[in-house]
């Protein structure tokens, strides 16, 4: 007897397991919970009792979650899995042969999807693959999955996914656009525009041909990557870009000239010692540990103040391209971002907004914050698929070239 697993037991109960397994799926779902507030939360369930689920999840979360960005999270999974069981008996009905129609599809998010999905016992060995009948070709990925990803929102991608975008986003090439710089070089083609004569090259030329002028080498300014000035939104609502989008940074403007990269959140945090990292993902770990307001408020003017008194010199005359991405939903004064812009202009040479709202159609900067960065940004670029980062490198070419 000692073997049969009790079940409905009223003397001992299962939402102790519950609780723990909740927990368990919580972890799955990327929400930071350890054994201390899972048992916190089974003794905040004693207390208040099952009597009403609002009074259970609101107790739960309270000792739970210690992130904004997880309460939602959090109540959807809830949800799930302390179902009503009305609720259960009529989605169990949807599924009788009588049922016309199909189900709509599930509006949960993709963590908790993935969290709700069984993990597989290790110990139990996998089942067997149908061997396909003819195999013509061996890809990691169909051209329709690719196609899928190529075109996904990165906030709508599931965690497997996610690491699978994130890798082929840091194969996205981003090159900067040059301009010509003060120094001079010999011109290796001697049509080349903008050339002039190199005299002292023509004389120690006519000296080794006994006089005789043979060659006509020519100087040329040499091609120069523009300084480069990278500001990360790593607020709550940027928390599923902000991963991604420094990784493919990372990766894009690693032959890049000067690279300047700085997170803001309530506060600024230069990241440049990070990118000096050679591997991206020794990069995110120290970016990780840099950052102390991951996932906080957006105050960017406060933000860009505190660049102007520490970090001024890291704007290269007016040479320097700045990049802003964020989603313009600041909660600072805009009377301070609009002066704080007004500096950044002076002593930028473009100014460009990186916006992953543009992926809804009709999209308008109504936002005080989003108003404002919209009416000094010299253009505002999409950034929510790998679609949008491969356009990205030839908007940026476009916006040069008309700088010229």
């Amino acid at each position: 007897m000692t073997g049969i697993q009790q079940l409905g037991d009223v003397r001992s109960g299962k939402l102790a397991g519950n609780i723990t397994a909740f927990g368990r799926a919580l972890r799955r779902a990327g929400v930071r919970t350890d054994a201390m507030r899972i048992s916190l939360a089974a003794e905040a369930a004693t207390l208040v009792g099952v009597e009403s689920r609002l009074d259970l999840s609101a107790a739960m979360e309270a000792v739970m979650v210690s992130r904004e960005q997880d309460r939602m999270v959090f109540r959807e999974l809830f949800d799930a899995w302390f179902r009503d069981p009305e609720l259960a008996n009529k989605l169990l009905a949807q599924m009788l042969p009588s049922a016309e129609g199909k189900a709509e599809p599930s509006k949960r998010r993709p963590r908790v999807r993935d969290a709700l999905t069984a993990p597989r016992d290790p110990a139990k060995p996998a089942a067997p693959a149908k061997p396909d009948k003819e195999v013509e070709f061996d890809a990691a990925m169909t051209s329709s999955e690719r196609h899928r990803l190529q075109h996904a929102d990165f906030n709508a991608l599931g965690a497997a996914e996610y690491r699978l975008v994130e890798r082929l986003a840091r194969d996205v090439t981003l090159p900067i656009p040059s301009l010509p710089s003060r120094r001079l070089r010999v011109a290796s083609d001697a049509g080349q525009q903008h050339a002039r004569m190199h005299w002292p090259g023509v004389l120690h030329e006519a000296a080794r041909t006994g006089g005789e002028i043979l060659r006509l080498p020519k100087l040329s300014r040499r091609e120069q990557p523009l300084p480069l000035l990278v500001l990360v939104d790593v607020s709550g609502s940027m928390e599923r870009y902000a991963r991604l989008l420094l990784a493919f940074l990372h990766a894009s403007t690693r032959r890049a000239g000067r690279r300047d990269v700085f997170a803001f959140g309530t506060r600024i945090t230069d990241l440049t010692p990070a990118f000096k990292l050679a591997d991206t993902d020794a990069m995110l770990g120290a970016a990780s540990l840099a950052i102390d307001d991951f996932a906080g408020g957006t105050r960017l003017g406060s933000s860009l103040a505190e660049l102007r008194r520490a970090h001024a010199r890291r704007l290269t005359g007016r040479r320097t391209l700045v990049l802003v991405i964020s989603d313009g939903l600041d909660t600072g004064e805009p009377a301070l971002l609009e002066n704080e812009l007004l500096w950044l202009k002076r002593h930028s040479r473009r100014l460009l907004w990186l916006n992953p709202l543009l992926r809804f159609e009709g999209y308008a900067p109504l936002a005080r914050g989003a108003s404002v960065l919209h009416r000094h940004a010299d253009a505002m670029l999409a950034v929510h698929n790998l679609s949008a980062l491969e356009q990205l490198a030839a908007s940026l070419a476009a916006l040069m070239r008309s700088s010229r």
